[in-house]
């Protein structure tokens, strides 16, 4: 099997199990607890904290750790919106980009419906960059907060997130990214980002499912989702999962290492993929900026064709890929970011995403872009 789906997970790497094994076995004390049991994971706790800081160039009391990268999405937007109106009742605004993730679109339309907010969304160009003037003219006057995601999950386009996070600050508005997708391709460090909140999720960079974790710059407003014994500085109440925070911030240090090496092999790779589909796959669209993309992520649209049909058919000749977000998976509605940069929903549903890691090799691209163009081949004599 050739995995190319690497943006929806990605395997536990064994240093991460090997540093988290431990607080799943003896040392599984509760860190609220005054004893040594407790005293041991607290310290753990502590410790995990300070090295992802360290990876975001941030304190450690700045970072809370969640289930999730949704969570972590969750908690910034809706915690600055809800905090943010109740110290000016005039911040009735939310601004995102019509492309976020739909941990930040339902968030967002939550509090529209929940908690009576207006929400605006900047435009895109067909290349997925955000309008940065129709961002700037959106941030006037009551804004609460703005959310503009690093890289895009399905197409890859990453944006100018230190020129976006710049002007909000400079009307005063808060900042949230969602890095999930950036994490382990891009800088994070959150003092040249400019970001007031930035979310990761741990599954996307070698920890386990089901943890994440928020930076929320010191100083910055957020009522909290989870209430009750008031951890996490009481961002997040509820007792720590010691073991996921020590995975997540171990998985962090370790792509972090090898960042600059893995995005530079990963780059090249990707565009001679690239290439390899535009030439062989007659018709076929790539999606996303051609440049300014995630190193990981090739993403294409191939009118005439349905996308889960080849999905299918590379299954069956052992290449792992993905129609779209993962978060999607199952829909039969065309992909929304994909329309918001104006494709036609006949064309949105024949998009597909390769997305790969470190390991990816070369002669397994070559592989997958000869399989795609068998693949397209058989379903287009199927249709004859």
């Amino acid at each position: 099997m050739i995995f190319l789906d690497a943006a929806a997970t990605t395997p536990v790497r064994r240093e991460v199990i090997e540093a988290m094994f431990p607080f799943l076995t003896n040392q599984f004390g509760n860190p609220s607890s005054h004893h040594e049991l407790g005293e041991q994971a607290a310290s753990a706790l502590a410790g995990a904290r300070t090295q992802a800081a360290a990876v975001l160039g941030c304190h450690p009391g700045e970072l809370t750790f969640t289930s999730g990268g949704t969570e972590a999405d969750n908690l910034a937007l809706k915690g600055i919106a809800l905090a943010g109106r109740a110290a000016d009742p005039c911040r009735t605004r939310i601004v995102i980009s019509s492309i976020e993730h739909p941990a930040i679109a339902e968030s967002a339309d939550y509090l529209r419906r929940v908690h009576g907010f207006t929400v605006d969304m900047v435009p895109v160009g067909a290349d997925g960059l955000v309008d940065t003037a129709g961002f700037v003219r959106l941030l006037a006057g009551d804004v609460a907060v703005a959310s503009v995601m690093y890289a895009n999950n399905e197409v890859g386009t990453v944006q100018d997130i230190p020129a976006l996070a710049s002007a909000a600050r400079g009307l005063g508005v808060p900042f949230h990214t969602d890095a999930v997708q950036a994490a382990g391709w891009l800088d994070l460090d959150v003092q040249r980002l400019g970001v007031d909140a930035l979310a990761l999720s741990g599954h996307k960079l070698g920890a386990p499912k089901g943890v994440g974790l928020l930076y929320l710059r010191a100083g910055v407003p957020c009522e909290p989702l989870v209430h009750g014994g008031g951890q996490e500085r009481g961002t997040r109440s509820g007792t720590e999962n010691v073991a996921f925070a020590v995975a997540l911030a171990t998985a962090l240090s370790l792509t972090e290492a090898g960042r600059d090496a893995a995005a530079g092999q990963a780059t090249a790779l990707r565009d001679g993929f690239i290439d390899q589909v535009l030439a062989r796959v007659p018709g076929a669209q790539l999606t996303g900026h051609r440049t300014r993309r995630l190193p990981s992520v090739a993403s294409f649209c191939f009118p005439g064709t349905s996308g889960e049909s080849v999905l299918l058919e590379l299954e069956r000749r052992d290449i792992v890929c993905s129609s779209g977000s993962a978060c999607a998976a199952g829909s039969d509605e065309p992909s929304a970011v994909l329309t918001a940069m104006g494709y036609a929903r006949g064309v949105a549903q024949t998009a597909l995403r390769f997305s790969f890691g470190a390991e990816t090799t070369q002669a397994q691209l070559a592989t997958a872009a000869q399989e795609l163009e068998a693949a397209m081949g058989r379903i287009k004599r199927l249709r004859a």
